[in-house]
């Protein structure tokens, strides 16, 4: 129906495929690339909720899977790390209602503090993993991760990257489905991980992935075709298909590719045929052996890590892969050119362009400003705050993931010589502190450091850096009405910080160096509550309230 034919973001066409296949419950914590996915769900009126971090985001999906109905799990790759205890586990219990995790990866670090291929975890964790190359294939594959996730009772990964994520395209949505109802059927030795249970729960699931491997093997499965020039196989056929049409011909270039890479293949190369690799875990290593086969010359191009060369190359399959420098940033088509020409070449730089800053009017300014005339040691966090560490502030010396700021403060406290130890402070934004550093602060409060310490929770009422999200410290839901509020103050008193002091930047300019000063002076433990709403989400607020 032409109605169902829309221009849709990668991101959006995950969004709309969770709607279209009756998802009970959408769940995650905000970070670039994926947010836009949950905020997509919950605007078309699908059950959407930012937990308070990716660990509890998975743990709530899985529940609702015991329960026999769908759930997604969005995270950024970083994410996935925070939700990678309970992701082991979970492959070894199933999820019969249908699980499926979507992470983003971001290549480049647009907008990250490292650039891991999520693959990786696929391997590490024995679960499926999907990749979408656009917004077509993000709608119907996040479909098809929830019947192989029903079909196996298994987790099954939805592997974006960020051009995948934000590139747009014309997308054909398919029927809509109803969920059957939830319910629950006890199964103790299936979902109870002791020892005595996880033995054996680890046999089935190498047992599950041996039934995939066979799947994706299938015709139409785990890869498909792009014939020289451009054109596709017919829906259904496969490699072997298209390889048997012409058995004594062997085409002279012939390039495996993942996500993205296979669209700037098809450009880059239109003379090559061109296997996408729709299931990167398990991988289709006997229609790739054949493929290379069918070829004179077998090019892999993916971005990222090695993954599929090196997979091929332990299959004994003849492939080259790229040089060590096409393995950071994103690929493009002329990046793709140089790597199939055999360039290593130094590449020409891009541009430069015109580095972050905080907002002009940023309460974080003073903050900042104040921990560098005082020459203060921070131990620094993930947030917009982060953007401290540069001019003209100078003033974050240490960012190393969410929440880190408490824990490496300590230690740094703990091991400097008293005179440098008492200029250390811990910075830590709202929805940071909501997400992972309220076991660092217990850490503080169990494990005091002679010098005490002094933590600074940069308080701006928003999810600000990955665009003005909610969370439990706001009082507002994902849809940003009212909700239970968790004032970050009590929690701080609660675990036993004896000095938790509120303070607003602004209104109160003097006293907040007053007592940032009092607190590296006298020693002990402190907790500076530096709490004035972001300016962006002030007029946010103020265009709500203007349309209610």
């Amino acid at each position: 129906m032409e109605w169902m034919r829309q221009l849709l973001s990668g991101n959006e066409a995950v969004a709309w495929a969770a709607k279209d296949a009756g998802v009970r419950l959408g769940v995650g914590y905000p970070g670039t690339p994926s947010t836009e996915i949950l905020e997509t769900f919950g605007a078309l009126d699908g059950p959407a909720q930012w937990a308070p971090n990716e660990k509890v985001a998975l743990e709530v999906a899985l529940g609702v899977a015991y329960a026999n109905a769908r759930a997604l799990v969005t995270t950024k790759h970083v994410g996935l790390n925070v939700a990678a205890d309970p992701l082991f586990t979970a492959a070894y219990t199933g999820a019969p209602g249908g699980l499926v995790i979507v992470v983003a990866d971001d290549p480049g670090m647009a907008s990250s503090q490292n650039e891991q291929d999520s693959r990786r975890y696929a391997v590490a964790a024995g679960l499926p993993m999907l990749e979408p190359a656009d917004s077509q294939q993000a709608y119907a594959m996040t479909r098809e991760a929830l019947e192989l996730a029903e079909r196996w009772s298994l987790p099954v990964l939805l592997r974006l990257t960020t051009r995948v994520s934000h590139s747009k395209s014309v997308v054909q949505r398919a029927a809509v489905v109803s969920a059957p109802a939830p319910g629950f059927t006890r199964d103790i030795a299936g979902r109870v991980m002791i020892p005595g249970n996880a033995r054996p729960a680890h046999r089935r699931l190498r047992e599950k992935l041996d039934q995939v491997a066979a799947w994706v093997e299938t015709p139409g499965c785990g890869t498909r075709l792009w014939n020289a020039p451009h054109a596709a196989v017919e829906a259904g056929a496969d490699g072997d298909q298209a390889m048997a049409k012409t058995p004594d011909v062997r085409r002279p270039l012939g390039i495996v590719a993942d996500s993205v890479a296979v669209l700037h293949a098809r450009e880059a190369a239109p003379q090559a045929d061109v296997l996408q690799v729709r299931m990167v875990h398990p991988l289709p290593i006997e229609t790739i052996r054949r493929f290379a086969a069918s070829v004179e010359r077998c090019v892999v191009v993916e971005e990222g890590d090695p993954v599929m060369v090196e997979a091929c190359r332990a299959a004994g399959i003849a492939v080259e892969g790229k040089a060590e420098r096409y393995r950071f940033g994103e690929l493009n088509v002329g990046r793709v050119r140089r790597i199939l020409a055999g360039e290593d070449r130094p590449e020409s730089r891009p541009p430069a362009g015109k580095p972050p800053q905080l907002c002009t009017g940023c309460p974080h300014r003073i903050v900042f400003n104040l921990l560098r005339d005082l020459d203060c040691i921070v131990s620094g966090d993930i947030g917009c705050y982060t953007l401290g560490a540069l001019p003209p502030f100078d003033a974050m010396d240490t960012c190393v993931c969410m929440g880190a700021s408490i824990g490496v403060g300590l230690g740094l406290r703990h091991a400097l010589p008293p005179a440098e130890a008492r200029r250390v402070v811990s910075v830590i934004g709202d929805s940071t502190f909501v997400h992972s550093g309220l076991t660092g602060l217990v850490e503080m409060v169990y494990n005091p450091p002679p010098s005490g310490h002094v933590v600074v929770i940069l308080d701006n009422q928003t999810t600000a850096m990955t665009g003005l999200q909610e969370h439990p410290g706001t009082g507002r839901n994902l849809r940003h009405e009212p909700a239970p509020q968790l004032i970050i103050e009590e929690v701080c008193r609660s675990v036993g910080v004896p000095q938790v002091v509120v303070i607003d930047p602004i209104r109160e300019r003097e006293r907040l160096p007053a007592t940032l000063k009092q607190a590296l002076a006298e020693g002990g433990l402190w907790v500076l509550v530096v709490r004035r709403t972001c300016l962006l989400e002030k007029t946010r607020q103020q265009k709500a309230e203007g349309s209610a």
